[in-house]
């Protein structure tokens, strides 16, 4: 009787790869591709549908529109964004050293302090290059 339930248990175990594990998942997606597709279409349905110049318009917080939108932008707006998006990513490299740095040991000290050093090196480039000055 053991016998007999190790292999009942492993049927089961070999039935989770099969294709019908996977009905509940699609089931899921269908009911939300469903639902979306209804209240879609309910929301077209009932809706008003009054097409004033006013509400055709382009809403812009109420401050009246003026002026061409595709005006010339100083690069300096942008470098700083990737620059902040590029350190910002950086500094979440620390957490995982932070949270196991006992486990890490001093191999992982000094992983740690050659990451710090390539993150100064770059941050120290980009103020030789005056990437930061607004001065311009």
């Amino acid at each position: 009787m053991f016998y007999f339930l190790q292999t009942d248990f492993a049927k089961k175990v070999t039935d989770v790869n099969s294709a019908g594990s996977y009905f509940p998942v699609g089931l899921q997606i269908l009911f939300a591709v469903g639902l979306i597709v209804l209240l879609i279409v309910v929301t077209h349905l009932l809706g008003p549908k009054r097409k004033t110049t006013d509400k055709l318009q382009n809403f812009a917080s109420g401050i009246e529109s003026h002026g061409d939108a595709r005006q010339p932008m100083a690069i300096k707006y942008f470098l700083v964004a990737i620059l902040f998006v590029l350190f910002d990513v950086e500094v979440i490299f620390f957490y995982p050293y932070a949270v196991n740095f006992k486990a890490l040991g001093w191999s992982g000290f000094w992983a740690v302090l050659l990451f710090v050093s390539f993150f100064l090196c770059g941050f120290i480039y980009i103020i030789k290059k005056g990437a930061l000055k607004w001065e311009d």
